[in-house]
């Protein structure tokens, strides 16, 4: 039985037995006996390694540890707004800051990172969503069409699923995108942004196009 534990796009939590690429976490989310009980616990939200010093994370889901999630790219993690581990990912994390303070000013520093993110992220109960021009957006965003998120690539739009992407279909050249990834994100996107986890999920190859030019 696969645990709870797969990040949709939504920042929902999932049972599906794909293995993801990045690894994280956003506070102690089950019970005693493993049960996912809350969506999240406190704001620092954040985007791991899968490997980091040999460190092995088994059994997972222990009573009063945090909870380990599983996303299946970078591009899942951005759209369910967790940002760049300070520990694991260390360059990762001082590169995201340089561009944070360029964005924000003078904010800085993990507590107003997720501040604003858990702003940007959260609608009350739900996950907030940002209207945005379909031709503004960077490669890795996420929209939502007909209730699915799609990644968008290139001149394509590729839909999310737990095991990868799958069907595609041309991205819209006009109108309005209703955008998961938060503003703040989008951002960084837009920097080119590369790290030490997979951006996007090699199954993006597979079905995208050659990029725009």
């Amino acid at each position: 039985m696969p645990l709870q534990n797969r990040v949709t796009p939504f920042s929902e939590l999932v049972a599906d037995p794909a293995r993801g690429l990045v690894y994280g976490n956003r506070g102690c989310l089950h019970d005693s006996v493993g049960r996912i009980r809350r969506h999240h616990n406190g704001r620092r939200w954040i985007a791991c390694r899968l490997t980091f010093r040999g460190w092995h994370r088994a059994p997972l889901l222990q009573p009063g540890r945090f909870t380990e999630l599983f996303f299946l790219d970078e591009a899942t993690a951005f759209a369910a707004g967790h940002r760049p581990c300070a520990l694991c990912r260390r360059d990762d994390y001082v590169r995201f800051g340089a561009i944070w303070v360029e964005l924000h000013g003078g904010e800085a520093g993990a507590d107003a990172i997720d501040a604003r993110l858990h702003a940007e992220r959260r609608d009350g109960p739900g996950q907030r969503r940002h209207p945005a021009p379909f031709e503004e957006l960077p490669d890795g965003a996420f929209v939502v069409l007909d209730d699915q998120p799609w990644l968008v690539h290139g001149w394509s739009l590729l839909r999310w699923t737990a095991a990868g992407y799958a069907d595609r279909a041309p991205r819209p050249l006009r109108g309005q995108a209703t955008v998961i990834t938060p503003p703040s994100l989008l951002v960084v996107l837009a920097s080119g942004w590369h790290s030490a986890v997979p951006l996007l999920h090699q199954t993006a190859q597979l079905h995208g196009d050659q990029g725009r030019s």
